[in-house]
């Protein structure tokens, strides 16, 4: 996994962006993604959409990240919360696994693993930005 990590301006960068930027991509990208599974699988159930449920929130305490700068780092802290529930909500793909029921409710179980793949990613990012932003102060 590549991540374009630069220093430029002393500002923490992947994949050629900020971790603000990122954020606000990944909440509008999780966002789409469940009213699009809710479409395509035409589910009934209000869980199909647990994925857009959890990028509301990540994509607006981005933009308020970005917007109120002195608030920054309380809402990139609300942000990594809601993206370590995108993870873990995701790893329940693993007891579906272990059950041998995986892609029972495949719509349902490719949602999970998309949730926990990408949570990983996004959290990893989250992680390196803050432990980047620590070394600035050292």
């Amino acid at each position: 996994m590549e991540n374009n990590i630069t220093q430029e301006e002393n500002k923490f960068k992947i994949f050629g962006t900020s971790i603000e930027n990122l954020s606000v991509v990944y909440g509008i990208f999780l966002i789409i993604w469940g009213l699009i599974i809710s479409l395509i699988s035409n589910s009934n159930s209000i869980t199909s959409f647990i994925p857009s449920i959890l990028g509301i929130p990540i994509f607006i305490f981005s933009i308020l990240a970005k917007k109120i700068q002195q608030r920054k780092k309380l809402f990139m802290h609300l942000v990594v919360i809601f993206g370590l529930i995108v993870f873990l909500g995701g790893c329940d793909f693993i007891r579906q696994l272990i059950n041998q029921n995986l892609f029972v409710n495949f719509w349902a179980d490719i949602s999970k693993i998309m949730m926990s793949l990408s949570g990983f990613i996004f959290l990893y990012g989250c992680i390196r930005s803050f432990i980047f932003e620590r070394n600035k102060r050292i």
